[in-house]
C-alpha cells in the first residue's frame, strides 16, 4: 500500500460523493492588488490578467491615485505592462480575453478597444457594435471565445459573432419590459442553428434569443437569478429565487440535478467546474455541489475570482492562486490511503529500493503480471502533478518498473518527460502560464509558442520549439519585428548586427518580411540593409523597388536572370524617374538595356530614340565613371586603421624600443590614428576601445620604464605589470594600473598576494589579509604560501577556509606537487563536510598527516579517506590512522 508521503497528499483531498478534488496553490500572487474594487478579466488557459479600477467604487482620499490605469499581470501577479485608461465613449462596461489573446474593453457607447497581450492598442480598425446600439447605451456584455452580445438600456441585443470578422448585427427583439435578471451564452458551435443564443432570466421563465426569432424555455422554474452554460454547451446550471441549485440539458427539456441551498441569496459567481460539479460563491464561502452526496465547502477570508478552465477552475484572491480540479483516478489508485493498486505497490517499492530493503523485490513480486500498467499509471500520474518533486518520484517509480518489463512502449516515458519539461517552463513565475497537461493537449505546442510570443516571451519560446520540433522561425520573425518597433533609438548599424545574429538561426527566414516590417516603422535604411541578406530575388526586388532603392532592385533583378523581375524594376524605375537618369541607370546593365530595347523597339520608338541619343552623350562623360571605379578599389578606413596598428607593432620590435625609448612617441601616435579611424563608424566600436586602452596602456608603461630606467613593462599585460609594479615594491604605481584600467577587486586580490608571496614578503601578506575580509576568501593566501614551499605560513590562513562566508570558493582539482595526486571531488557547499574536505585537502598539500587525519575524521567520508591514504603511502603512522577512521565508519554505517 501506498506509504507515509501518499498519506500527506491524501490529506489535501476533498471527497465529493466517489469523486476526489484537490485544489493545490500554485502561486503566491507577486502583485498588491484588492479584487474587491477592481474589475478583472483572466485569459483562460493560463493566461494573463487584465485589472483596471472599477468606476463605481469610491477611491479613497490619499489611499491610490484618481487616475486609472490598465495594468496586465501574468498568472502569477507579475506586471506585464500598464497603460493609462483615457478611452472616450463613456464608461467601461466590461473587459475579456479572446481566443488570440487579445483584451477586448466594451464601451458604453457600443465600442470595441483591443488591446495585446503587452497592453499595446492594436492597429485594427476599431470595432463597435453598431450606430444603433451607440444611441441606447450599452448596459451589459458578454464575451465568449471569439465574440461577444450586449444588451442595451432599451432592452435591445447586438452582436458580434466573429472578431476576425467584425461583422455586427441585431438579434430578435426580446420584447423586455424591464432588464433581466441574468444573461447567459450558448456558443454558436454549440447551437442546431450555427447562430449565438442569448439567454435571458425573465419572470418565472428563460427566454432563447436568436438572429430568427425568440423561444420562451423553462417555464415554472422560477426567476432564474444566476445562469452558468458548460464549456460544452450542453449543460446549464440556474440558481432560482427561492435558492435552489439547478443543473438543465441546453434545450431546457429535462431537469438532471436540484439541490436545496441554504441561502436564498443570489451567489456573486456560479461557474461549472470541468463537468461534474458547480460552484457557488458568496462572500466568504465557496460551495462545490455534485449531482451525489453532500456539498464541499471553502472557506475564503478575502475575495476570489473563479476561472474556469476545461478541466476545472483556477481561484484568484489576492494574494494566491488555486487550481480547483477532480483528482486523476492515476493519482488516486498511487497515494488514495490504503492503496493496494499494482501502482502503489510500485511506487512503494521504489521507496524500499532507495532505504535498500528487500520488500522492494516482494512488491515486484506481487504484482509481476501487472507491471505494465503499474508503469502506465505512474507515467499518467506524474503528468497530472504540479509539483516537480513528485513529478519526478513518479517518473522514477515508472522508470524503474519498466527496468523489469520485456514488452512496454519506451515512447510513452519519453514523451511524458518532454510534455513536462514544457510544462514546468512556462509554469515557471516568471513566464506564468500555470497550464495543466489537460490545457496543454487542448491548447497545442503551436498556440502555446504563439502566445509566449505574443508576450515576448521569445526565448522561452524559441527552446521550445526547437525541443518539441516545431518551425522556429516564426519566433525568430515576431522577435525581429519586435525587436524593431521597441529599438526606433538604436542606430541601423547596431541593431543590424543583432538582428542578423540570430535571424541566421534559421535557414530560409524571409529577410524580406522583416524588411517590409522595419520600413512600416519609418526605417528604409534599415529595410535596405536587411533586404541584402534575402537570398530570393522575387521577394527581394519588390521590396527595395517600394523603399526606393531602384538602383539596388535592378541590380538583383538583372544578377537573377529573371526577365520578368527584371521588366519588374526597369517599368517601376520607368515611371518614377526622368528619361537621363533612366537611361544612365540601364546603360551600365547589359541586360536590362537589351530588355529594355527590345520593349521599346516594338512599343516606344520615340523613347528608343531618346535612349540613343543619351547613350552617346554619357559616353562622353566615360572618365567620370573610370574614376569612380578606380576609387571604389581603394582600400577602407578599418583597413586602413588595421595597417597603422599592425605598423606599430613592428615598430616595437625594434631593439632600439627600450629603456624608456622615443620611438615608444610615434608608436603612441601610430595606434591612437587607428582608434580614430576604427571610431568613424559605429561597426567598429570593439576596435576603437581595443585601440584606445592599448595605446593608454603602452603610455604607462613607457612612464614606468623611464621612472624605473627598467626594460620590463612595455607590451607586458595588465596583470604583469600590476605584479611587477607590487614586486618592485611601487605599491603607488599599482594601484594606479588598477585604477585607470578598472581591475575588480578580486583580481587585484589574487594578484597582490601572488606578487607579495614571490617576494617572500610574509609581514606584508598577513598585514594585507587584515585589512579588510578578503573578497577572494583566503584560498589565495593558502596557494601562495603553499607555492613558496613556506607551511608553517599556510597554517596561519588554512583554519580560516572553514568561514561560512566562503560557501561558494571552492570547487576545484588540486595539482600535482611534491608527489600528491590529483583529486577529483565535489564539494557540497551547503553543509559543514565541505569545509572539512576543504581544509583536509589543504593540509595534505603541505604534508601535515596529524592535522589532515584530524579533520578528516569529522567529514565521514570513506571516499576521501582512501585518497588522502594514498596521499601519505609512505607515512606508516598516518596510513594506520586512516585505516582506523575508515573502519569506525564502515562499522557505524551497519
Amino acid at each position: 500500500m501506498a506509504g507515509a508521503a501518499a498519506v500527506s497528499v491524501a490529506a489535501e483531498w476533498q471527497l465529493l460523493y466517489n469523486r476526489y478534488y484537490r485544489k493545490p496553490e500554485i502561486y503566491t500572487m507577486q502583485w498588491t492588488v484588492d479584487l474587491s474594487r477592481n474589475k478583472l478579466a483572466c485569459a483562460p488557459f493560463g493566461g494573463p490578467i487584465a485589472v483596471i479600477r472599477d468606476d463605481a467604487k469610491i477611491v479613497q482620499l490619499l489611499a491610490e491615485s484618481a487616475l486609472r490605469k490598465l495594468n496586465i499581470y501574468n498568472s502569477a501577479g507579475l506586471l506585464i505592462s500598464s497603460t493609462r485608461w483615457d478611452r472616450p465613449g463613456g464608461r467601461l462596461i466590461a473587459l475579456a480575453w479572446s481566443d488570440d489573446t487579445s483584451l477586448l474593453c466594451a464601451i458604453q457607447d457600443g465600442s470595441l478597444h483591443r488591446f495585446s497581450a503587452r497592453g499595446d492598442p492594436l492597429p485594427d480598425p476599431p470595432l463597435s457594435f453598431g450606430p444603433e446600439c451607440s444611441d441606447q447605451n450599452v448596459s451589459e456584455c458578454v464575451f465568449w471565445g471569439n465574440g461577444a452580445v450586449c444588451l442595451t438600456e432599451a432592452n435591445q441585443i447586438f452582436c458580434i459573432p466573429d472578431f476576425k470578422n467584425p461583422r455586427a448585427c441585431k438579434l430578435a427583439d426580446p420584447e423586455l419590459e424591464e432588464f433581466p435578471l441574468c444573461v447567459a451564452v450558448i456558443e454558436p458551435q454549440y447551437t442546431m442553428s450555427g447562430n449565438v443564443e442569448v439567454l435571458l432570466g425573465v419572470g418565472d421563465h428563460v427566454l432563447v434569443v436568436d438572429e430568427d426569432g425568440v423561444q420562451q424555455v423553462g417555464a415554472g422554474l422560477g426567476p432564474v437569478q444566476k445562469m452558468a452554460v458548460t464549456q460544452n454547451g450542453k449543460l446549464i446550471a440556474l440558481f432560482t429565487h427561492d435558492g435552489r441549485l439547478l443543473v438543465v440539458s441546453s434545450d431546457f427539456s429535462k431537469i438532471l440535478f436540484e439541490y436545496n441551498c441554504e441561502s436564498a441569496l443570489p451567489p456573486e459567481q456560479l461557474a461549472w467546474c470541468g463537468l461534474h460539479s458547480v460552484l457557488l460563491y458568496w462572500d466568504d464561502e465557496l460551495l462545490m455541489v455534485g449531482p451525489y452526496g453532500e456539498p464541499v465547502r471553502y472557506l475564503y477570508d478575502e475575495p476570489i475570482r473563479l476561472i474556469p478552465e476545461c478541466d476545472g477552475v483556477r481561484i484568484l484572491s489576492n494574494a494566491t492562486m488555486e487550481f480547483l480540479h477532480i483528482v486523476p483516478d492515476s493519482t488516486v489508485s498511487i497515494f488514495k490511503i490504503g492503496s493496494t493498486e499494482p501502482a502503489a505497490l510500485l511506487y512503494d517499492a521504489l521507496d524500499h529500493f532507495d532505504r535498500r530493503s528487500s520488500k522492494a523485490d516482494e512488491n515486484l513480486r506481487l504484482i509481476r503480471s501487472s507491471l505494465p500498467e503499474a508503469v502506465e499509471v505512474c507515467i499518467d500520474a506524474a503528468g497530472h502533478e504540479f509539483d516537480v518533486e513528485r513529478q519526478h518520484r513518479l517518473l522514477r517509480a515508472a522508470s524503474y518498473g519498466q527496468a523489469f518489463c520485456s514488452h512496454i512502449e519506451r515512447d510513452r516515458f519519453q514523451d511524458m518527460c518532454k510534455t513536462l519539461r514544457v510544462l514546468n517552463a512556462v509554469r515557471n513565475y516568471e513566464i506564468g502560464i500555470p497550464l495543466s497537461i489537460q490545457q496543454y493537449k487542448v491548447l497545442t505546442a503551436p498556440v502555446l509558442i504563439g502566445r509566449l510570443i505574443n508576450s515576448h516571451q521569445h526565448l522561452v519560446a524559441l527552446r521550445i520549439s526547437e525541443y518539441v520540433g516545431l518551425n522556429q522561425e516564426v519566433v525568430v520573425m515576431h522577435w525581429a519585428c519586435a525587436k524593431i518597433s521597441a529599438s526606433l533609438a538604436i542606430h541601423d548599424e547596431a541593431l543590424l548586427e543583432s538582428l542578423l545574429d540570430k535571424l541566421k538561426l534559421c535557414k530560409g527566414i524571409s529577410y524580406a518580411a522583416v524588411a517590409a516590417h522595419a520600413d512600416s516603422c519609418g526605417r528604409r535604411k534599415l529595410a535596405a540593409m536587411l533586404v541584402e541578406h534575402e537570398s530570393r530575388s522575387s521577394k527581394q526586388v519588390p521590396l527595395l523597388l517600394s523603399i526606393g532603392e531602384e538602383d539596388s532592385a535592378l541590380m538583383k533583378a538583372t544578377e537573377s536572370g529573371d526577365t520578368d523581375l527584371v521588366y519588374l524594376a526597369l517599368f517601376h524605375i520607368w515611371r518614377k524617374s526622368a528619361p537621363l537618369e533612366f537611361f544612365g541607370m540601364i546603360q551600365a546593365r547589359p541586360l536590362a538595356r537589351d530588355l529594355f530595347i527590345t520593349y521599346a523597339r516594338c512599343y516606344k520608338h520615340e523613347f528608343l530614340k531618346d535612349f540613343f541619343l543619351s547613350t552617346g552623350q554619357l559616353q562622353n562623360s566615360s572618365h567620370v565613371f573610370i574614376l569612380f571605379w578606380t576609387m571604389t578599389l581603394g582600400l577602407g578606413t578599418k583597413d586602413v586603421a588595421f595597417l597603422l596598428w599592425k605598423e606599430s607593432w613592428e615598430l616595437g620590435k625594434n631593439p632600439l624600443a627600450s629603456k624608456g625609448s622615443p620611438l615608444h612617441g610615434p608608436r603612441i601616435k601610430l595606434i591612437e590614428k587607428a582608434h580614430n579611424l576604427f571610431a568613424e563608424t559605429k561597426e567598429n566600436t570593439f576596435e576603437s576601445k581595443a585601440a584606445e586602452e592599448h595605446a593608454k596602456l603602452i603610455r604607462m608603461q613607457h612612464e614606468l620604464e623611464v621612472t624605473t630606467k627598467q626594460a620590463i613593462f612595455v607590451d607586458s599585460s595588465i596583470n604583469d605589470t600590476i605584479r611587477t609594479c607590487i614586486v618592485l615594491g611601487n605599491h603607488r604605481a599599482a594601484m594606479k594600473v588598477r585604477t585607470e584600467f578598472k581591475v575588480s577587486e578580486k583580481r587585484w586580490y589574487w594578484l597582490k598576494v601572488f606578487a607579495l608571496g614571490t617576494i617572500r614578503d610574509w609581514d606584508a601578506l598577513e598585514k594585507f589579509s587584515k585589512e579588510k575580509r578578503p573578497p577572494t576568501g583566503f584560498r589565495p593566501f593558502v596557494e601562495a604560501c603553499i607555492d613558496a614551499d613556506e607551511k608553517s605560513e599556510a597554517v596561519k590562513y588554512i583554519p580560516k577556509l572553514a568561514d561560512p562566508r566562503e560557501r561558494d570558493e571552492l570547487q576545484r582539482s588540486f595539482d600535482m606537487k611534491r608527489g600528491v595526486p590529483i583529486i577529483d571531488y565535489k564539494v557540497h557547499l551547503c553543509n559543514s563536510t565541505g569545509f572539512a574536505l576543504q581544509i583536509t585537502m589543504a593540509y595534505a598539500r603541505i604534508g601535515m598527516a596529524k592535522e589532515t587525519t584530524d579533520v578528516a575524521a569529522q567529514g565521514r567520508d570513506g571516499e576521501l579517506l582512501d585518497r588522502l591514504k594514498q596521499t601519505f603511502a609512505q607515512n606508516t603512522a598516518a596510513s594506520s590512522i586512516l585505516d582506523t577512521l575508515r573502519d569506525r565508519l564502515s562499522f557505524q554505517g551497519h
